[in-house]
């Protein structure tokens, strides 16, 4: 159905080829499309994100995407935001022994916050991404569901945002499958059309956490001891921040049973390992819930809980408690749950929030 109202919506280009196709999407529809890129990376993260969605490649990516299209197109510094909301909580989150999820900062700090700030003063009602999720009218709320598309499904990572935030937000492609998408941008002649998916950290696209850390000085190598569970003393390490929960290799242990680090204690700088099926719990805690389709619930809510991206997903009772915090129960114990990763809450396709795994 084409919109002849020409309403005014941003949309965020990551020279992607999902951005993309929701722009072309959205102009066929008949709005009065924008494209803004973020330009996200500190200086000392060019070389290493060049062809990235927070490099240089992917500006030049996305601005010839808007001039196929014919839209107008700005390129907005955020590195500064970026360095603070997103490094600097990187880099923080480990020290204090929590393996951090960069993206749903990134999404919750700056694609929807300050982008949505950007388009109000452009005049933009709403602002669109390439993200693989849906949006419908409930009860006077606004709700998000999966997308259709399970396997490219992003609403883990969407689960952090508000009421006001998903007022102003339209997902053009959660009802579409990757190769319409892919068929939409090569309908348009846009460049992105073939172009590959980035499964890695922006800021790291080596995946090489430790050398991202110590290279920018964020962390400093401190030499700690790696126990067991009876408190011995079987190696040492560099610093808690170089592990996370349920890691196996690269320890420097010589063992005749397999052992995964079960534990971090930033308070004495020490690295717990133990025997894999320590790493199976069917209760935790979590913090700074957000709830989509309603207020914070006073009575137990039954979920579906995934502890990561791209779980299958847990039965599980939420039971509510006070600040933000609720408690997690697990009809079936769970591997590997990891303090500072996103718990987040589904009944069938409809998201229900969720919130940050707390350390033990």
């Amino acid at each position: 159905m084409v919109n002849n109202n020409k309403t005014r919506i941003v949309v965020g280009l990551s020279g992607g080829v999902d951005s993309s196709a929701a722009a072309s999407l959205l102009l066929n529809q008949g709005y009065d499309v924008i494209g803004i890129t973020l330009k996200v990376w500190p200086q000392d993260c060019v070389a290493r994100a060049e062809d990235k969605c927070c490099g240089p490649q992917a500006v030049m990516d996305a601005r010839s995407v808007a001039h196929n299209l014919g839209i107008p197109y700005y390129l907005v510094d955020e590195s500064k935001e970026f360095q603070r909301d997103v490094i600097d909580y990187f880099a923080a989150e480990y020290k204090a022994g929590r393996t951090p999820n960069p993206c749903v900062m990134c999404n919750e700090k700056l694609k929807f916050g300050n982008l949505i700030t950007r388009a109000r003063r452009l005049g933009a009602e709403y602002v669109a991404t390439g993200h693989y999720a849906r949006l419908e009218q409930r009860n006077g709320r606004t709700v998000m569901l999966r997308g259709r598309d399970a396997r490219k499904d992003q609403t883990y990572f969407l689960f952090s945002l508000g009421q006001e935030q998903l007022a102003h937000m339209k997902f053009p492609l959660g009802d579409l499958k990757k190769n319409e998408t892919r068929d939409i941008a090569r309908c348009g002649n846009l460049r992105t059309a073939d172009k590959q998916e980035s499964q890695e950290i922006c800021f790291v696209p080596d995946k090489d956490y430790k050398k991202f850390l110590t290279t920018t000085g964020l962390v400093e190598e401190h030499k700690g001891e790696i126990v067991n569970t009876q408190g011995q003393v079987l190696g040492h390490h560099d610093g808690i921040e170089f592990y996370t929960i349920g890691q196996r290799k690269g320890l420097g242990l010589s063992t005749s049973a397999p052992l995964y680090v079960v534990g971090l204690e930033p308070e004495t700088n020490r690295v717990l390992v133990g025997d894999g099926e320590l790493l199976l719990r069917d209760e935790f805690q979590i913090e700074r819930c957000n709830w989509i389709p309603f207020d914070h619930p006073t009575k137990p809510v039954e979920v579906t809980a995934a502890i990561r991206y791209n779980h299958p997903g847990a039965e599980a009772t939420v039971i509510p408690g006070n600040d933000g915090r609720a408690t997690v129960r697990l009809r079936e114990p769970q591997r590997a749950i990891t303090p500072g990763q996103a718990c987040v809450f589904y009944q069938n396709d409809l998201v229900l929030g969720g919130g940050w795994i707390m350390r033990n």
